[in-house]
């Protein structure tokens, strides 16, 4: 693993789009429930989230997706990455395990319908959302 990257160690990376409202309404709704402190977050538009994008070799121009890192273990995208993060945070969010009986492809189909119009649904800022102080420990 590249030190240059300085991840912070038992921690998982959450990639997401950082001027989707969408997403970081799912950002702060993750932050809310993760009781266990699992969770680092990072733009994919960022430095970081470009450093952390190559690393796994993902193609930064093509991804538009919210990434799912466990460094040194795995990553995922897309729907897998949301019931990823559904099963970390447990609780009510485990309950997201059933979608798993369900193809990927079809899954993946789903996200990509919501992911192409979430500008149009839910809106976008111009600059990435920017953690309150508090909360600012929690993004890379």
């Amino acid at each position: 693993m590249q030190h240059s990257l300085s991840l912070p160690e038992h921690k998982k990376i959450i990639l997401f789009d950082g001027v989707c409202n969408l997403c970081n309404t799912a950002v702060q709704t993750i932050i809310k429930h993760d009781k266990k402190d699992v969770f680092r977050f990072v733009a994919l538009q960022s430095e970081s989230g470009i450093a952390i994008q190559k690393h796994i070799g993902i193609a930064t121009r093509k991804i538009d997706s919210l990434v799912f890192y466990a460094p040194g273990v795995s990553y995922s995208y897309k729907s897998e990455a949301v019931l990823d993060i559904a099963k970390e945070l447990g609780g009510i969010f485990s309950l997201a395990i059933v979608f798993k009986i369900l193809p990927t492809p079809l899954l993946n189909s789903v996200y990509d319908y919501v992911a192409k119009n979430r500008y149009k649904w839910y809106g976008q800022q111009e600059h990435c959302w920017m953690p309150t102080p508090e909360l600012k420990a929690k993004f890379l």
